[in-house]
């Protein structure tokens, strides 16, 4: 019984994974036509797209807070059709107050969703005993290819942002309603009901966690320099054309995929530092290749080494807090979760920054660097649960398939 429990609850929880990639791809890739809509200027659009990922932060720490009340998995289940309904009120209204308040809501609820998410994963990833945080990340990197070609199609009909979004919304949302009924928390599953660890009761020093907290920074300021910048480079830096400009995405999302899809075995077989080490080296590369690139086929090389070996770090940074405090990991990972939108912010304007200053050729090398430098951080993947309170106890694993 405890086996069809979490593997229902895999399932769910991939699901959730899945739409949330759907709809945060709707979002950011029609962004030029939300400005349209609503008349947002050049100067005002930054403020807008900084506020999101800021309220994301702040809905990560509420979180926090909220789960030493309620299960991660309540959270999850609300937090989910919030973001939803969100995105549709940011393509439905008028005014630009409607869409400030829109994005708000968004920003807050997806931070709630982010976290509550990865807790989710990260507990039944200790029920299973072995590694599958990425097999839900690599949900998440589908549906971003399904959203993205959704808003692709929509742009390419010229369809109002409405009529792109409604349909989504009304599919995903009884989607999410149904999933949200066999989430599992993995540590009632492995104990039995009521003897569920607190998993807010310890403390969390933040000296511990400061590793993964900048390794996970490193990460995104990557990950938004690839989302920002690579039909800019592609275009302006190596002179492609305009239709070949937009490809880089999209083949550093399919190459996230198809890198999370296996990355789990490799974590078995070789271990997270191991991965971990590995796709910060071929991230490096990415980024090298594509600051030396002599024309766009090279380029396009570059952002599919960086896709590849990106993609395995944000899923084993929160796997790695999880297995440092087992006795905390809801807190751990909110607060790491925070560090994700902090390199979301960094990344992009740092890169616009140095391009305009000095060239885009050498501000790739700036994530590059940053991204090398995990390669410092790398043994806290392999860190035993640290010691606090009375000590710690070795998980209790479930034999499932």
């Amino acid at each position: 019984m405890a086996d069809a429990r979490l593997r229902h609850g895999r399932a769910s929880l991939a699901l959730s994974f899945f739409v949330q990639g759907v709809t945060f791809a709707l979002l950011v890739t029609r962004i030029p036509a939300i400005q349209d809509r609503y008349g947002i200027s050049d100067g005002l659009l930054p403020l807008f797209l900084a506020a999101v990922p800021i309220l994301a932060g702040v809905g990560s720490v509420v979180t926090e807070k909220v789960v030493a009340r309620v299960w991660p998995g309540g959270v999850l289940s609300w937090a989910q059709p919030v973001v939803l309904l969100a995105l549709l009120g940011v393509g439905a209204g008028n005014a630009l107050w409607e869409a400030a308040l829109a994005l708000g809501v968004f920003g807050l609820a997806v931070g709630a969703l982010d976290a509550s998410m990865n807790m989710m994963g990260v507990s039944l990833q200790r029920a299973y005993g072995r590694s599958i945080m990425l097999g839900f990340h690599a949900a998440y990197s589908l549906g971003g290819i399904a959203g993205a070609s959704m808003a692709w199609a929509g742009a390419h009909w010229d369809l109002s942002l409405p009529a792109s979004y409604l349909p989504a919304v009304v599919v995903l949302l009884p989607v999410a309603f149904i999933g949200s009924r066999w989430y599992v928390d993995g540590a009632s599953v492995e104990k039995g009901p009521g003897e569920a660890q607190g998993k807010g009761a310890a403390s969390v020093p933040f000296k511990l966690l400061m590793p993964l907290c900048l390794v996970m920074s490193f990460a995104y300021i990557g990950d938004s320099t690839v989302s920002n910048w690579s039909a800019k480079y592609l275009q302006d830096v190596l002179g492609s054309s305009e239709q070949l400009s937009t490809v880089p995405y999209n083949v550093y999302m399919v190459t996230t995929l198809l890198g999370r899809a296996v990355g789990d075995f490799g974590v078995r077989r070789f271990g997270a530092v191991v991965v971990v080490r590995f796709g910060s080296v071929l991230a490096a590369a990415g980024f090298g290749v594509v600051a030396v690139a002599g024309g766009a086929w090279v380029g396009m090389l570059g952002f599919t080494l960086l896709g590849l070996g990106l993609c395995v770090i944000v899923p084993q940074t929160f796997a790695a807090a999880g297995r440092m405090f087992p006795g905390a990991s809801d807190t751990a990972i909110a607060r790491l979760n925070v560090f994700n939108y902090v390199g979301f912010l960094v990344g992009s304007p740092l890169v616009g920054a140095l391009g305009d200053a000095w060239s885009y050729r050498g501000a790739m090398l700036v994530p590059m660097v940053l991204v090398l430098a995990t390669l410092v951080y790398a043994k806290s993947f392999g860190a035993e649960p640290a010691r606090y309170g009375g000590g710690h106890e070795r998980p209790h694993t479930v034999d499932v398939g």
